[in-house]
């Protein structure tokens, strides 16, 4: 490869993004490419940690302009990374008290300089039921309506960010029992 993929996953809370996204980097290892595997959020608490949170979901918390310099330290971290490919996962927002904060906005962009942008999505029901049974997460409570809102949301601000870097979008559907089959389609996508 010439240029390193940038490519961002995101999806909403309990869709199975990162599971999908640890079979996309299993399935692109297979073809002997220099992958990073990154998550947006875990840089982000890296960060966080030295303003004293405890706790990844904290940082929801936070307010507006400190989660905006979390996220910008994450975006110029990610940036010096050069491989074939790195897979960033990541939201497209947080739900914060003041609002959905973009997890993407224009300034973050410029850092990641996205390639690729793939949204993950499931039926709401099914990510209901993942957010009910991931007990290491504290996640805010979901209803149907809800749920289905945030995925409005997300198509969105997943085109919006495809027409401000010019990278392609593409969506896949993690069914029940299926992220294989979502993990290749974005594979595929890929490269």
């Amino acid at each position: 490869m010439v240029k390193t993929k940038r490519v961002v996953i995101v999806g909403i809370p309990g869709v199975g993004k990162t599971t999908v996204v640890t079979e996309v980097f299993n399935q692109l290892q297979q073809k002997n490419l220099k992958i990073e595997n990154l998550t947006f959020g875990t840089i982000m608490f890296e960060e966080a940690q030295k303003l004293g949170i405890s706790n990844r979901d904290e940082m929801r918390k936070l307010s507006v302009d400190e989660q905006k310099n979390l996220q910008i330290k994450a975006a110029q971290t990610i940036a010096q990374i050069n491989t074939d490919v790195v897979l960033i996962d990541t939201h497209l927002f947080i739900k914060t008290n003041s609002g959905y904060l973009p997890g993407l906005p224009k300034d973050i962009l410029d850092y990641l300089l996205p390639t690729n942008l793939v949204l993950v999505e499931a039926k709401p029901q099914d990510i209901l039921n993942r957010r009910a049974n991931d007990p290491t997460r504290t996640r805010d409570s979901a209803t149907i309506n809800s749920i289905e809102l945030d995925n409005q949301i997300a198509r969105s601000m997943l085109s919006s960010s495809g027409v401000l870097t010019g990278a392609s979008v593409f969506i896949t559907i993690n069914q029940e029992g299926k992220s294989e089959e979502a993990a290749k389609s974005i594979a595929d996508f890929i490269i």
